[in-house]
């Protein structure tokens, strides 16, 4: 693995970060985060035009960029330090590869130029507090079922040669203003019991969806309730859409863990900026030995992090799966970064007025979506054969 950017990659880090500085400062993102869509729609628009950034790892023929995980990554490492509420995870990281993996080719077609563009946004919508476990993060992929029953869920029927959707899903990425949601459905009652994923216009009848109240403001979420709803399968009928989750998953997750990489990043600079300006006892607190230790020690950890995750998108185009790891460790190091940066910056650290507590919900909304930490390693673990157990010999 060559760890050094190439031209391209430097590049498109340059740009994003000029970008963001000058349209999401503190004061724009706290006021795209309170809008009724939860992102502003000139940034999105402007991050599409100027860098393809919703198609970036899309393929060339579908209107995308060409690029890999790895360019998606180094992208999302810069949203991240600026927190930049966007739809960008919920359509480019989780719909977009579900569509280029398991749709058929008219789908492809109609869908991933528009996602591409910019034009379209898109939100993977399961059942539950369940998404880590359905894109196989902390569990295997025959643990994932997109509803139980007629108790809970999404459940599918035919009906008029179509299929009609009804239930319920909670806490979706971008659920409430997305413009198609892919949505997962359980079908074949229990004799065949499946799951499968269906295409759901934004507009479409008897869709219900509201934002909801969310720890991190800057990472919306909405409910969505399904009433007879007109849906399409995404790609063929007998496909088996674990296998395709489970890869999209890991590759969201090496996504993930640079986006809190960046983060952490933004929020050290920012504390060891602090520590070099509030005196305490005639002298910067930052003279002191025990805060140094603090800061360098969180200076490592972040460092690891982002070694963890670069390698983690490396290995997502070459079938390597490391990203739960490596999502473990950068939430890690997020939360730790972030609450130094709280603890150092004193009283006002506290305040809503400050940025630090962004930070630390940032770290604290991903682990209540993705993880929480140790099942994360758990799921790495168990994906490595640790707690495999051997054959005694007699």
């Amino acid at each position: 693995m060559d760890t050094r950017l190439t031209a391209e990659q430097d590049e498109i880090r340059r740009t994003l970060r000029e970008l963001l500085r000058a349209r999401c400062g503190p004061a724009k993102l706290r006021a795209a985060a309170d809008t009724p869509a939860g992102h502003d729609p000139l940034l999105w628009q402007a991050l599409a035009d100027r860098l393809g950034l919703p198609g970036l790892a899309l393929p060339e023929r579908y209107g995308g960029v060409g690029c890999s995980v790895a360019e998606l990554a180094l992208a999302c490492e810069e949203t991240g330090r600026a927190l930049a509420p966007s739809p960008l995870l919920a359509t480019s990281v989780l719909a977009a590869p579900l569509i280029l993996a398991l749709g058929t080719e008219d789908q492809r077609a109609e869908l991933l130029p528009r996602i591409a563009a910019g034009s379209l946004t898109a939100a993977l919508a399961v059942h539950g507090p369940a998404l880590a476990t359905a894109l196989a993060l902390t569990g295997a992929d025959d643990t994932y079922r997109a509803g139980d029953g007629r108790a809970g869920g999404v459940q599918a029927r035919r009906a008029g040669g179509g299929w009609r959707l009804y239930g319920e899903a909670g806490q979706v990425l971008d659920g409430h203003s997305a413009r198609v949601l892919l949505v997962a459905a359980h079908t074949g009652g229990f004799a065949r019991s499946r799951t499968l994923l269906f295409l759901v216009p934004g507009d479409a009848a008897g869709l219900v969806r509201a934002r909801q109240s969310a720890l991190d403001p800057t990472r919306p979420q909405g409910r969505v309730q399904l009433r007879d709803v007109r849906a399409e399968v995404l790609g063929a009928e007998d496909a088996d859409v674990r296998p395709a989750l489970g890869a999209v998953g890991d590759a969201a997750a090496a996504v993930l863990a640079a986006e809190a990489v960046g983060a952490a990043d933004r929020v050290l600079e920012r504390t060891v900026e602090y520590a070099g300006q509030r005196t305490q006892f005639g002298r910067p607190i930052g003279s002191f030995q025990a805060v140094k230790h603090r800061l360098a020690d969180v200076y490592v950890e972040v460092q690891a992090a982002r070694s963890a995750a670069y390698f983690a998108a490396w290995g997502a185009d070459r079938g390597e799966r490391a990203g739960g790891l490596a999502l473990a460790q950068g939430l890690r190091a997020l939360r730790r970064a972030a609450g130094e940066g709280i603890q150092l910056h004193g009283g006002i650290g506290f305040t809503w007025e400050h940025d630090a507590h962004l930070y630390f919900k940032r770290a604290a909304g991903d682990e209540l979506l993705f993880g929480p930490v140790h099942r994360l390693r758990d799921r790495a673990a168990e994906a490595a054969g640790l707690f495999a157990v051997g054959e005694v010999a007699v």
